[in-house]
């Protein structure tokens, strides 16, 4: 498969995850606020129709690691962490939250989505870095640092901010994985 159908992949895995993200939650559980809500608890232990959330996760892990791939070939590190990413997208799709509504749960899933996701955050942020210094211009590398540190603050966001959980959640998304397509669009290797 050539770059260029990469990228098109890897759009293509990001706008659906949109479509999930944003369209999933009017068929989720009564209540569910796009504000507060975050994107993990519409695949959530118990959340009605949480396969197809979580289904959108693992699309786009796969798809991020065919396109980063020969972005970074040559980069050994780059790889590695990008392989990181990669599976910690997946496991957060087999590794559950807690529900936000009132039921049983396995607590050990829920735990180990909680790993999951630290790691994912961890790894994206070391990959926008390891990029800072790979890349051409001097405006690319600030965009690969501002997005690592964004990806920071809102995550940080995400989880100390109850009322608003969601919009910085979603707003993550939409950072990191914009910044993936423009990145390795810019430099069609």
């Amino acid at each position: 498969m050539g770059p260029k159908k990469q990228i098109y992949l890897l759009t293509a895995a990001c706008i659906q995850f949109l479509l999930v993200m944003f369209l999933l939650p009017l068929f989720s559980f009564p209540g569910y606020s796009v504000i507060k809500n975050t994107v993990c608890d519409l695949g959530a232990q118990s959340s009605p129709h949480a396969w197809v959330m979580n289904l959108a996760f693992i699309c786009l892990a796969i798809c991020c690691v065919i396109a980063g791939w020969s972005y970074f070939e040559g980069f050994v590190l780059h790889r590695v962490v990008l392989l990181i990413l990669g599976i910690s997208l997946v496991l957060i799709a087999f590794f559950n939250q807690a529900p936000c509504t009132e039921v049983r749960y396995n607590i050990q899933e829920a735990g180990l989505h909680s790993y999951f996701a630290f790691t994912g955050v961890i790894s994206y942020v070391m990959l926008t870095l390891a990029t800072s210094f790979v890349v051409d211009t001097h405006h690319e590398r600030l965009l690969a640092i501002t997005t690592g540190l964004s990806a920071i603050i809102l995550s940080v966001l995400t989880t100390e901010s109850d009322q608003q959980a969601g919009i910085w959640q979603r707003l993550l998304f939409i950072i990191s994985f914009g910044w993936m397509i423009y990145n390795f669009k810019t430099h069609e290797y």
